[in-house]
């Protein structure tokens, strides 16, 4: 972002957001050889974050420590974005990183792709490589479909894979989350043989104008008892949508207030969030915030 000398301390005291997403709309229109499925996706983020610390270090290793007993330290998307963008730029330089995990897994939010996101965003400026967006965002891609949606750190319009980002401005709503204990497989449902894989392509107007249907709605219901059952329960109060592959559900509402309201309507046994969704992400916010501050030191 800027060439300026930042002190250790100035590092081990900052976190940095790795927030979550909500798929809007998710249209499959089709399935390529390789077996990936070409898709249309509306990708909204929402003020609910991971935090990762990132600490540069004396020697060229990698480390990662993690709030979450249930995360591999050494299979995890964190991990492998650093050491992907270690042996892309050829640094010698490594760093320990610190995951405090607030996202569930498998919930549809994003939460390891945003994680991967994040490291990539915040290592080069670490490790003073000086690539551009669009460079991390690519090298992001070879980590998931999801990942450069979060590095480019806003509202989008998505296509192919995921990895055709266009900003895309939307209202800014409050959502009530609902996360199932259900771990939704993205590949199962990938690979499901009611899945419907050729749907008619939509336009970002056709989306503005209400076509909101997730494909993989229909799916992950039969999959799943406990989740069709919460979206039945869900929706005597609200129309319902089902975010990427699942598992967590969401309603809009207009305000705060309003999704307060829905939320003390809902079982109070459910896991759930009011969140608010937001164009730009608070990764962004923050590394301005950041040098801002460094540089008046």
């Amino acid at each position: 972002m800027v060439d300026v000398i930042v002190e250790q301390s100035e590092w081990a005291e900052h976190w940095w957001p790795a927030p979550a997403k909500l798929n809007l709309m998710l249209n499959i229109i089709g399935q390529r050889e390789d077996g990936y499925h070409e898709l249309q996706t509306v990708f909204q983020i929402i003020a609910m974050s991971d935090w990762l610390n990132i600490m540069p270090t004396d020697n060229a290793d990698i480390s990662l420590s993690c709030s979450s007993p249930d995360i591999q330290v050494s299979d995890n998307l964190v991990t492998k974005a650093a050491q992907l963008l270690k042996q892309q730029s050829g640094t010698k330089s490594g760093a320990h990183i610190t995951l405090k995990k607030i996202l569930p897994m498998g919930a549809g939010l994003g939460g390891g792709s945003s994680d991967a996101a994040t490291t990539l965003v915040v290592l080069n400026e670490v490790w003073k490589l000086g690539y551009s967006v669009e460079q991390l965002a690519t090298i992001g891609l070879e980590l998931g479909a999801d990942v450069p949606v979060f590095v480019h750190g806003f509202s989008a319009w998505a296509e192919g894979v995921g990895e055709k980002v266009t900003p895309i401005t939307l209202p800014e709503k409050w959502f009530v989350v609902v996360n199932s204990a259900y771990h939704c497989s993205t590949k199962e449902v990938f690979a499901h043989k009611h899945l419907t894989r050729d749907n008619s392509a939509i336009t970002i107007r056709d989306f503005l104008d209400g076509q909101e249907n997730n494909s993989c709605l229909p799916v992950v219901r039969e999959m799943s008892q406990e989740l069709d059952d919460v979206y039945r329960k869900f929706s005597k109060f609200s129309n319902v949508y089902l975010t990427g592959t699942g598992a967590s559900m969401f309603a809009k509402c207009d305000t705060r207030q309003e999704a307060v309201s829905l939320s003390d309507r809902l079982p109070v046994d459910w896991s759930k969030w009011i969140v608010k969704g937001v164009n730009k992400s608070p990764l962004q916010k923050s590394l301005k915030q950041f040098f801002n501050r460094v540089n008046q030191v």
